[in-house]
């Protein structure tokens, strides 16, 4: 798929599948059982890598809390249908990324106030600088040097190109 709002690739393909193996290898030594609770729509896809290489036993669900590309406040309402029931387990919840952190922070707030979980923690391909303390340890495989905004493996511009094969520059 070829874009004119695609810059510079900043993930490869490659490097997305050794950072989706990174991130499985940390959680592969950690958990035995877990619930992955995907963030709609951003991170079906690092979730869907990232699954396939844990070697323990996962319950699935999603959540959604909508917001624009470089939006530093979200407001929107958070929709959880709990269609497993996550109270007493350990709870992974997957993102293809961090970027201001109020969302993901949003997001750990309601499900550690609303259910009696086990423990929570964070997986995501990457996470940005100047992000917000979020109160649950947090898996990554990258840390980027700057806050541009980035297209591709799940993160959309104008509701488009989430389905690019790597991560790139957006160019407005």
């Amino acid at each position: 798929m070829k874009t004119s709002h695609a810059g510079e690739v900043v993930i490869s393909k490659a490097d997305i599948q050794a950072g989706v193996k990174s991130v499985a290898e940390q959680l592969n030594n950690i958990y035995q059982e877990a619930a992955i609770i995907t963030v709609v729509p951003g991170g079906i896809l690092y979730t869907a890598d990232l699954v396939r290489e844990l070697n323990f036993d996962v319950h699935m669900d999603y959540i959604s809390c909508p917001h624009t590309p470089g939006q530093r406040e979200n407001h929107s309402e958070i929709i959880f249908h709990n269609n497993v029931d996550i109270n007493g387990m350990d709870v992974i919840l997957i993102d293809d990324a961090i970027e201001s952190g109020g969302t993901m922070k949003r997001l750990v707030e309601h499900l550690t106030h609303h259910y009696s979980i086990k423990s929570l923690a964070i997986a995501t391909l990457f996470v940005k600088p100047g992000r917000i303390d979020i109160p649950a340890r947090q898996f990554y495989a990258y840390e980027m040097t700057n806050d541009d905004l980035l297209i591709g493996y799940g993160m959309p511009w104008q509701n488009k190109y989430r389905n690019l094969p790597e991560v790139c520059k957006l160019i407005k």
